[in-house]
């Protein structure tokens, strides 16, 4: 009997801590220890603050329990892209963020390397770019700055970030919609958004585009005026049209992903998507988006490698139309 009265305990004892274990999050049942975070720019930029925002999303959702942090920066990633690919090859558990301006990077720097020799994991965000002018400018829209373009293509000064970024990509577009030599675009880049931003308020170019986080301050401030969006729809809590509104037929996106290195297994492979996709569906992920003006647009493995293949392809033909690829 009393051996029969302690087998009854420990069953129920043992169901008990089954329940208990099945009550805990999914999320913390499938926790990872570490995740290495390779960023191949500066810190504070748009990718480390990708990086860093996963982690804070990650941290709150019990998904990761700690991270490490590498920053290489320089041309665009064109610098750190090479170190991911050659040095962490085959590592689990790592990740990098990259998105469309080292399409760009890659492409005019003439890189030995690119998006298609690393592991695509998952897409993450879209940010709109925004056409403004300041807030003296006698163009008052889209169609305004356009007249004048076409009038006098080299006259018509565009503000914007490194060349061959998307900030220039969007110029081309904009111009070669137009019918308008691309190569015709006087385009003034600029190291950061501070010193762009600077050039515009003080009236020392036409125009300026960039990702809506730079200048949205700026627009609310009413020190500039904002044209068009480069977005497919209107933004939501956002009086301005976008560039099809104002009959320019484009439509572009900063996308900001993640990516394994080369030669990784498959299970890391599919650890690392399970991961984002779960973080992609996580409250604390999707108010971080909010607050920062992302657009959560996600798609992940096969079809996000071959969404970088067809971005690969467009952006070549629109920087070898600005004279920038070979």
């Amino acid at each position: 009997m009393i051996a029969r009265r302690n087998l009854l305990r420990a069953a129920m004892l043992g169901g008990a801590a089954m329940s208990a274990l099945g009550a805990r999050p999914a999320a913390a049942q499938q926790a990872i220890e570490s995740l290495r975070m390779f960023i191949p720019a500066a810190p504070g930029g748009g990718w480390d603050q990708t990086g860093r925002s996963m982690e804070q999303a990650l941290r709150a959702a019990g998904m990761v329990r700690s991270f490490q942090f590498d920053n290489v920066a320089g041309a665009g990633g064109a610098v750190g892209l090479p170190r991911f690919v050659n040095g962490m090859r085959g590592q689990a558990n790592t990740l990098m963020v990259a998105g469309l301006v080292m399409v760009g990077a890659t492409i005019t720097n003439r890189s030995p390397n690119n998006l298609t020799q690393v592991t695509p994991i998952a897409k993450l965000t879209e940010e709109a770019e925004v056409v403004v002018v300041p807030a003296a400018s006698p163009h008052r829209t889209m169609q305004d700055l356009v007249a004048a373009f076409r009038a006098n293509p080299g006259a018509v000064s565009w503000a914007g970030g490194s060349a061959g970024g998307t900030d220039h990509i969007l110029a081309g577009l904009i111009a070669k919609t137009l019918g308008i030599e691309a190569r015709s675009v006087s385009y003034v880049a600029f190291a950061g958004g501070g010193p762009a931003t600077a050039a515009i308020i003080g009236n020392q170019v036409t125009a300026g585009i960039s990702g809506l986080g730079e200048f949205i301050e700026q627009i609310r401030a009413g020190r500039m005026r904002a044209l068009a969006i480069s977005s497919e729809a209107r933004l939501q809590g956002l009086d301005v049209p976008t560039l099809k509104e104002s009959a320019i037929d484009v439509a572009l996106t900063n996308w900001r992903g993640v990516f394994a290195p080369p030669g990784v297994n498959d299970a890391s492979k599919a650890a690392m998507i399970d991961l984002m996709t779960r973080m992609n569906a996580a409250p604390q992920w999707r108010e971080i988006c909010q607050q920062r003006d992302w657009v959560q647009s996600f798609i992940v493995g096969d079809a996000y490698k071959a969404f970088v293949e067809a971005e690969i392809q467009r952006i070549t033909g629109v920087l070898r139309d600005l004279g920038l690829a070979g």
